[in-house]
């Protein structure tokens, strides 16, 4: 049987939005709430500290800012198809979170007159983005958890892989799952649950996610019965290292970088005359793989064509100063010095839009459970996320679902029984049935198989007849997974079964993510077809909802709420 672990208030994800989470259940119950924070990595080892180049928020208005600026930039950025309630509650709440980690001490990079500085940031009408160097993430990451520490009320269960959600009669019950350095296999009950376990973008092979972002949260939530919304909007960084993929930070483009050609052309003046390479991130996108299908890129390696990012004309001075960290990432892990030669980049997967759906409080349609950051669809994004938005939403969110889910359990008084049945059949699933199994399928190369499947059907450009096959191909694997086998039998730290476990989850997510875009017969935001060319408000300025079924996903669809602003052409 499995052993049974008790917490008031569970936490799944410690990154950026799984701590301001804790934090601030632990500050509206004065740290009278038992905690459970549970991650598959070290705390510090979340995808978050990989955030690089600013948190968005409206601080000067005497300067020419405001809330509305900021609210209108993300409605046109995520084409129209963002909730504007959602917006406009996050643009408010957005700069009390700058000033809330001011005070906690994060060292937050200053202007000359000493307040926080903020740079540019790709489709604002501002520069809004507040930057701790670029090492953003981290610095928030590490004051948040430096916060969490005056709280004596939390347990951390680091390297435990959470396998599923289990829900009884619309109320959450438990999560089952098992430590990584045991085996040792549990039921975690709670009044209250928090999903905070990050987006899905390791789907792809040329990607800027950790290899630890598999979509585990999304998959499971998906599978307890809440839907996934708007899951086939998956953003593209227009500039990704090559040919690792690792991110090099919009901050570049903030800073003054320009992104050149094969003829040294800016060639930006041809898509977006007015931003240039300050253009949201999918125009930016699409230009690039344009430019280089029409020959104007340099020659990479294994087909990955790539453009310059060059910022030499910055000097070395501002580019210690202000991109320390992405000057270190080129020399280590390319040979070069942006001091002096351009970087070589390309469009790279990098951001889930959907997730999760949830009310603008961050709860699901499950009794007990809420879902912050970038695995919630709350959605603010829409069909495109303004770069800066997420580190913030990550914030606003987990703050905000830190003080309902803390609050529901100051005033539950009974925590839920675990349903020894289920918990029961989910540890044979894991031990007996995937742990044991004797197929003959590879899962490494059914992984390898996926990620090259999206990366040429589902990227930057997709059309129906790339997005059936990869539907169909998806299909076929997931009738392969059934066949797959764990080469090592052991209890401690068996990686082996961890990634059967996630590729299970990303084969789910695949599914969804390809379907519910062969579904949407119109180009929006980051979803680009090439056989529908034009948005189409009149059929689809509405959410997708994803519901799991034995046979696939089923897809219902949900309006938009437009509050302020009609959808118009997005001109830049």
């Amino acid at each position: 049987m499995a052993e049974v672990v008790t917490h008031d208030l569970l936490i799944l994800g410690s990154g950026l939005a799984g701590l301001r989470a804790a934090v601030e259940a632990s500050r509206v119950s004065d740290g009278k709430l038992n905690i459970g924070l549970v991650s598959k990595v070290q705390l510090m080892r979340s995808h978050s500290v990989c955030a690089e180049g600013g948190t968005a928020a409206m601080l000067r208005p005497e300067e020419g800012d405001s809330f509305e600026l900021h609210a209108w930039d993300t409605v046109k950025g995520s084409d129209f198809l963002a909730d504007q309630d959602v917006v406009e509650l996050f643009v408010k709440e957005a700069p009390r979170e700058i000033l809330q980690l001011d005070h906690w001490g994060i060292p937050w990079t200053r202007r000359e007159d000493g307040r926080i500085a903020q740079r540019p940031f790709g489709g604002h009408s501002y520069p809004r983005a507040v930057l701790a160097v670029d090492k953003t993430g981290f610095f928030e990451m590490q004051t948040l958890y430096d916060t969490l520490l005056k709280y004596g009320n939390f347990k951390r269960y680091d390297e435990f892989f959470v396998t599923a959600i289990i829900v009884e009669d619309g109320e959450f019950k438990c999560i089952t799952g098992f430590d990584m350095g045991t085996g040792r296999f549990c039921a975690m009950r709670a009044k209250a649950l928090n999903i905070a376990s990050g987006g899905a973008g390791t789907l792809f092979g040329f990607t800027t996610y950790s290899q630890t972002v598999t979509g585990d949260g999304l998959a499971m939530a998906y599978r307890a019965g809440i839907p996934l919304e708007d899951m086939e909007f998956l953003q593209f960084h227009p500039t990704g290292l090559v040919p690792s993929g690792i991110l090099i930070t919009e901050a570049c483009r903030g800073e003054g970088g320009y992104l050149l050609n094969n003829k040294g052309e800016r060639f930006m003046d041809k898509y977006a005359p007015e931003k240039m390479e300050l253009a949201p991130r999918d125009l930016i996108s699409r230009s690039m793989i344009t430019e280089i299908e029409a020959g104007r890129g340099f020659k990479g390696p294994s087909g990955m064509d790539f453009l310059h990012l060059d910022l030499t004309h910055l000097g070395a001075d501002k580019i210690n100063e202000r991109l320390p960290l992405i000057r270190e990432v080129c020399m280590d892990f390319v040979g070069i010095d942006p001091v002096h030669v351009a970087i070589p980049v390309r469009p790279v997967a990098h951001y889930s839009m959907g997730g999760v759906s949830t009310d603008i409080r961050g709860a699901t349609d499950v009794k007990g459970i809420w879902a912050s950051g970038e695995v919630a669809c709350v959605s603010l994004h829409g069909a495109n996320r303004l770069g800066s938005n997420s580190t913030a939403e990550c914030l606003v969110w987990g703050r905000i679902t830190g003080e309902e889910t803390g609050r529901h359990a100051m005033k539950t008084e009974a925590i839920p029984n675990v349903p020894d049945d289920k918990v029961e059949n989910e540890r044979k699933r894991v031990f007996d049935d995937i742990l044991k199994r004797e197929g003959r399928e590879n899962p490494y190369e059914l992984k390898r198989e996926l990620r090259e499947l999206m990366d040429k059907h589902v990227g930057v450009f997709r059309t129906g007849e790339g997005l059936k096959t990869a539907l169909s191909s998806i299909v076929e694997l997931k009738k392969r997974f059934a066949r797959t086998y764990v080469k090592d039998k052991s209890a401690s730290y068996n990686s082996n079964l961890v990634h059967v476990l996630e590729l299970e989850n990303l084969l789910d997510l695949a599914e969804v993510m390809v379907a519910g875009g062969l579904a949407r017969e119109e180009s929006r935001g980051a979803h680009a077809r090439r056989d529908f060319p034009k948005r189409n408000d009149e059929d689809w300025l509405k959410h997708t909802f994803a519901f799991w079924t034995p046979e696939g996903p089923r897809f219902e669809y949900g309006e938009a709420n437009i509050t302020t602003w009609k959808p118009v052409e997005r001109k830049y």
